[in-house]
């Protein structure tokens, strides 16, 4: 890890809110939040009640929201917050023609010197240690030159967050992709739609050309050809691939799809365990002493659709820390055996499977294209 940055490990929704509430406490200068989901109720009022206390003692504080995944939000849920100068802003606002382009990212930046990155929404399902209640995640608090980057990659996204007016689209989506690329860096991989090749699958088939070991957990998984290729070649040159996957989902067709995927990893030497205790929300991938930490999923969506954000870390003890928490999901996790697959293949099962991955790689990918093609 380069001196100027230091990385610490979040293991649980419980333990992210409380160091992330923490830290807009104790904000001086700046809040930078922006979700995907944020709810009404616990945690969401707490959150907002310290946001409001930022802005009351000067904080200048921002606020991102998607327009879809927040879209339960109450009217003037904000109006506290805008009246102590503070400022939210919905990503997107729900339209017909672009409701498929997404703002799936994670992040807060406190004074630019602390960032917190992983897979975190706010809202009630969450809460919890991921084992005995609540959906299981991971992340990263940061400190040091990467903040600044991904404070860019906040401003980025901000500043072209509405996509109002018909004719002002197409100038603010291409602005945004120059931003996006401007604010990133080979380790902050700020990604979204029409940006080209995605940096975050890039960088990964770049570090599994080598890799001797291989562990991955992944909430949504159906990767592409090519990543899945590049996932057995380390297998069968001898490598160690692990995958820790969604034993239970709160989205059954992607589970489907995932599953289809299976026999050939198998039949490779890639090893696929599932999380048992709750729903598995956690975006990690260890390739030997690299770490790659956000908000993206191994999956069409994530690797082609939504605006991501993800960190890479190369260091060996951050990458030993991460490998050790990966064990412990893992004991928790039933291993999945090429028998086992087999018999539960029913022809039901084979069937649901090959419409779900119809489904997630060739209908919602089409539609993103064609409302792309209206944007850019």
């Amino acid at each position: 890890m380069s001196p100027s940055l230091s990385a610490s490990w979040l293991d649980s929704v419980d333990e992210a809110y409380r160091q992330m509430l923490a830290a807009l406490a104790a904000a001086r200068t700046s809040v930078r939040l922006e979700v995907y989901i944020f709810q009404p109720g616990d945690p969401g009022d707490r959150f907002r009640d310290a946001l409001v206390a930022a802005a009351d003692r000067g904080v200048k504080v921002r606020v991102l929201l998607d327009g879809f995944g927040s879209r339960e939000l109450p009217p003037d849920y904000w109006r506290a917050l805008e009246a102590a100068g503070g400022a939210a802003g919905v990503f997107n606002p729900l339209v017909l023609d672009r409701l498929v382009i997404r703002n799936h990212r994670k992040l807060l930046v406190i004074d630019d010197e602390q960032a917190f990155v992983g897979g975190f929404n706010i809202a009630p399902e969450y809460v919890g240690d991921g084992v005995t209640h609540g959906w299981h995640d991971l992340g990263l608090t940061l400190s040091g030159a990467m903040v600044h980057c991904l404070a860019a990659s906040f401003d980025a996204m901000w500043a072209h967050r509405g996509f109002l007016h018909p004719r002002g689209i197409r100038l603010r989506q291409s602005r945004l992709r120059h931003r996006l690329k401007d604010s990133g860096s080979a380790d902050v991989m700020a990604t979204g739609p029409g940006i080209g090749r995605n940096a975050f699958r890039l960088a990964l088939r770049r570090a599994l050309q080598t890799a001797r070991d291989v562990r991955i957990v992944s909430a949504y998984f159906l990767p592409g050809f090519r990543l899945r290729r590049a996932l057995q070649r380390v297998a069968r040159r001898g490598g160690r691939v692990q995958l820790i996957l969604a034993g239970k989902s709160d989205v059954g067709l992607a589970q489907a799809a995932g599953r289809a995927l299976y026999r050939p990893l198998l039949r490779a030497g890639v090893e696929i365990f599932e999380y048992q205790p709750q729903i598995l929300h956690a975006k990690l991938a260890i390739v030997d002493d690299a770490v790659f930490v956000g908000s993206a999923n191994l999956d069409a969506r994530s690797l082609g659709i939504n605006y991501e954000l993800m960190v890479r870390i190369a260091d060996p003890v951050l990458a030993e820390q991460g490998r050790a928490l990966f064990a412990a999901d893992r004991v928790r996790s039933s291993p999945i055996t090429l028998a086992a697959w087999r018999q539960a293949q029913t022809w039901t099962t084979r069937w649901r499977g090959i419409v779900a991955r119809f489904v997630l790689t060739k209908i919602d990918p089409w539609l993103a294209r064609r409302q792309l093609r209206r944007l850019t």
